[in-house]
């Protein structure tokens, strides 16, 4: 499709492949395996797997139509789906790097994130450096002859902090290092990290991709070259595939992607904007607040605040923080408790034991995760219900 088309007209077109049917909307196909005209053309198909369907671990028309849209929103060649956000980075370090090599990266990530880098990769000789995500010193004096790999996750999760893309971009290259950005919590429609320089994005479309909460699925999209060359061959081997099901789910979300993220964009600064005057809340954490210590960047790689709006509350101790930010959280009657985000119903969590549960109590205070933080992911309902629903426990 024409790349000069604008981002709502790709957001429902691109991709699409009809069958001999015509159908109008996208085709689900629910197949595990092709059927070829003859054992030559089963062997050339096979030979050249990447540019057949043979088999749906690899290679399916419905996923097809969803890498292309998702590779069309951000403004990359190529993408490959995967089975969950976990498994796209799963996918993209075990594709480019190898035992010996070291990866630097953001200290402030989703907690799953963490303990993959921290735990899993090191049994195969893969080492991390974690450095703050908004010191360029740090991500520069954290580079070593055997860094081949820089992984950031902005706006991070669940502080909000925003790190300068542009900027790390500029000292990965100089590393020689493959850039990696998380874009979850923006999603295409208010972050395009290519264009600021990242070699490769990553989703969990599980979360504004889907927009409804419920499907899971995840994403890279990069150079044609590198995902192709490198990560084509890692997925169709060890298997950690998008279901057929789900890509049409996604599909279907993408649809209205703009339109979901801008109002829950507007939702979230209006609640931020309240709990900033809030007697009992601490400190509001929203990239679209003229305090967060980011303002500046967001502005200018954003195109708006998204809808993740954490909060920490008040306490003299630990204890009594937990219990009044648990207070808030079991009094809400319209927001969802639940780890979930990026869905159009308001969810609300504790990071400090759930998303961010397993990892060591100094972990997570060198994340800034705190006993009284508050993790909102605001949703579509009308702004004054969420402020009714938690006003009950502050």
């Amino acid at each position: 499709m024409d790349d000069s088309l604008n981002f709502d007209t790709l957001a429902v077109r691109s991709g699409t492949l009809r069958s001999d049917f015509g159908e109008h909307s996208e085709a689900l196909f629910l197949t595990s395996s092709f059927v070829f005209a003859s054992a030559a053309e089963a062997a050339e198909r096979f030979k050249n797997s990447e540019d057949y369907y043979t088999y749906s671990r690899f290679t399916n028309p419905t996923v097809t139509m969803f890498q292309e849209r998702l590779a069309a929103l951000e403004g990359g060649e190529a993408c490959m789906a995967t089975a969950s956000g976990m498994s796209a980075i799963m996918s993209v370090v075990m594709s480019a790097l190898q035992a010996g090599d070291h990866l630097v990266s953001s200290q402030s990530l989703f907690g799953s994130t963490l303990g993959m880098f921290s735990q899993i990769f090191t049994r195969f000789g893969i080492t991390t450096t974690f450095v703050d995500p908004t010191d360029l010193d740090a991500w520069k004096n954290a580079v070593r002859p055997e860094t081949k790999m820089f992984f950031l996750e902005t706006p991070s999760n669940p502080l909000t902090e925003i790190a300068d893309i542009e900027a790390i971009s500029k000292i990965a290259k100089s590393a020689n290092a493959l850039f990696v950005v998380d874009n979850c919590f923006c999603s295409p429609a208010l972050q395009q990290p290519l264009k600021l320089g990242a070699d490769v994005v990553m989703h969990s479309a599980t979360k504004f991709l889907d927009g409804q909460g419920r499907v899971l699925g995840g994403a890279l999209v990069g150079s044609k070259q590198f995902i192709m060359e490198k990560v084509f061959p890692f997925v169709r081997s060890a298997g950690p595939t998008l279901s057929a099901f789900n890509a049409w789910i996604l599909l279907k979300g993408m649809e209205t992607l703009s339109l979901r993220v801008e109002r829950q964009s507007a939702n979230a600064l209006e609640i931020a904007r309240w709990l900033d005057q809030h007697p009992a809340v601490k400190r509001v954490f929203y990239p679209g607040l003229e305090s967060h210590p980011q303002y500046e960047i967001a502005k200018r790689q954003q195109k708006a605040g998204g809808a993740i709006v954490s909060f920490e509350m008040k306490g003299d101790t630990p204890e009594q923080m937990r219990a009044n930010a648990w207070r808030v959280i079991d009094g809400t009657k319209i927001c969802s408790i639940t780890g979930n985000l990026g869905d159009t119903r308001t969810t609300i969590t504790h990071p400090a034991t759930t998303t961010h549960g397993r990892l060591s109590e100094e972990a997570r205070a060198a994340a800034g995760i705190t006993e009284g933080l508050i993790r909102l992911a605001v949703g579509l309902e009308d702004p004054s219900d969420i402020r009714g629903d938690l006003a009950k426990g502050l």
